[in-house]
């Protein structure tokens, strides 16, 4: 593995534990870990930038999708400070997952995200 890779791999296993990230304090802190100070993420349903606004958009996901997980759906493939992955929100009771999407993230210098592009492959009707 490159170094490239391992930077590229860490800052997703890094968004990963920050989108799951149960508690209040555990989920600040990942966050912390993840973003860049004046990081941002964007999807069709969401615009925000900085850490609180992070925070709160994780929040309102767990609290829309109680008991599911986020979970890579296949390899992370990156260049240089970009890298982009699949993913799936995952029931931790049935194994369903009726959202998936995939992520373009740009990294600063220290491996933090600067910016989260997201992209929508399946939502349920309602959601």
């Amino acid at each position: 593995m490159s170094a490239n890779t391992d930077r590229h791999e860490n800052a997703v296993a890094r968004y990963f534990e920050a989108w799951n990230a149960g508690e209040p304090e555990a989920l600040a802190k990942a966050v912390a870990a993840a973003w860049a100070t004046d990081g941002t993420y964007t999807d069709p349903l969401a615009d925000i930038g900085g850490h609180d606004g992070i925070a709160a958009l994780i929040t309102a996901a767990h609290e829309q999708f109680p008991g599911f997980a986020f979970r890579l759906s296949g390899a992370v493939d990156g260049h240089h400070d970009t890298v982009r992955f699949s993913w799936e929100l995952v029931s931790e009771a049935d194994g369903s997952a009726p959202v998936a999407g995939f992520d373009v993230i740009t990294l600063d210098a220290d491996g933090r995200i600067r910016s989260v592009l997201g992209f929508l492959d399946r939502v349920p009707a309602g959601a």
